[in-house]
């Protein structure tokens, strides 16, 4: 008996022994798309969710597609506001994601209307939405981008998060046949400009990377010969997915 108990004794801790030197399994790498109709795709076709205008082309799903083996989770929404992202996308987040994309911001700030009133108001009025919606990126939005982004890392600890921008929707001075006017497109790339900076300022302090667009479709405009967004939903092409904002979104993670 004496025997037997040290033989057991003996097992066991080389079972132990076994289970304490051996590998934890990795788990696969998870990515999660969060944001706005700029991350779904609203614009790029071939959606996968006509709810949300999640398309196939849309820089997400191009850059899952590129990584075999990647657990993706695609949950930017068309139209979608930072409360929308806290209630219905944060879910989304765990322990084991590895990568964080979002696009927020636009919507909060009245981007719609604006567009809007730009398009088919005076150029006075269309000064006015901008002004408004500048005095609210800079007064309201840091705020609230800052509590985001602080649930974010909550939720996802070991994320790599990435913040994408907005690109220049118009090319600058020149003649734009049947689109608006110098004065009004100089205006509205002015106020993206306003955005741009609060968004590279919060993820910075959230200790996230910043990927601009604009360098990305820089020439590709709306009414420039080679247009990578869709003057008639002021959004990205598919071209305008994987050819301006990939590369930005690539080099940003790298």
């Amino acid at each position: 008996m004496r025997l037997f108990r040290l033989l057991m004794g003996t097992a066991l801790a080389g079972l132990a022994s076994s289970l304490f030197l051996a590998p934890a399994q990795a788990s696969a790498p998870e990515y999660v798309a969060l944001g706005d109709s700029y991350s779904s795709g609203t614009g790029a076709g071939s959606y996968t969710n006509l709810l949300c205008t999640r398309s196939a082309n849309a820089y997400p799903a191009l850059l899952a597609a590129g990584r075999p083996g990647t657990t993706f989770k695609f949950v930017a929404c068309g139209g979608a506001t930072i409360p929308d992202v806290v209630a219905d996308q944060l879910s989304a987040l765990s322990a084991n994601t590895t990568l964080v994309t979002i696009s927020i911001g636009g919507n909060d700030a009245g981007f719609a209307n604006t567009m809007l009133s730009c398009k088919y108001s005076t150029t006075t009025q269309c000064r006015s939405a901008l002004e408004e919606g500048q005095e609210f990126v800079r007064e309201e939005l840091p705020a609230k981008l800052d509590s985001l982004y602080s649930q974010i890392r909550s939720r996802a600890p070991q994320a790599e998060v990435v913040v994408v921008g907005y690109p220049h929707l118009y090319k600058q001075g020149g003649l734009c046949l049947g689109g608006l006017g110098s004065t009004k497109r100089d205006m509205i790339n002015a106020a993206s400009d306003v955005l741009a900076e609060v968004l590279a300022s919060r993820a910075a302090a959230a200790g996230f990377t910043f990927a601009d667009a604009r360098p990305g479709f820089a020439g590709h405009e709306i009414c420039t010969a080679d247009e990578w967004i869709d003057a008639s939903n002021v959004h990205p092409t598919a071209t305008g997915h994987a050819r301006g904002y990939l590369p930005v979104v690539t080099a940003a993670e790298g």
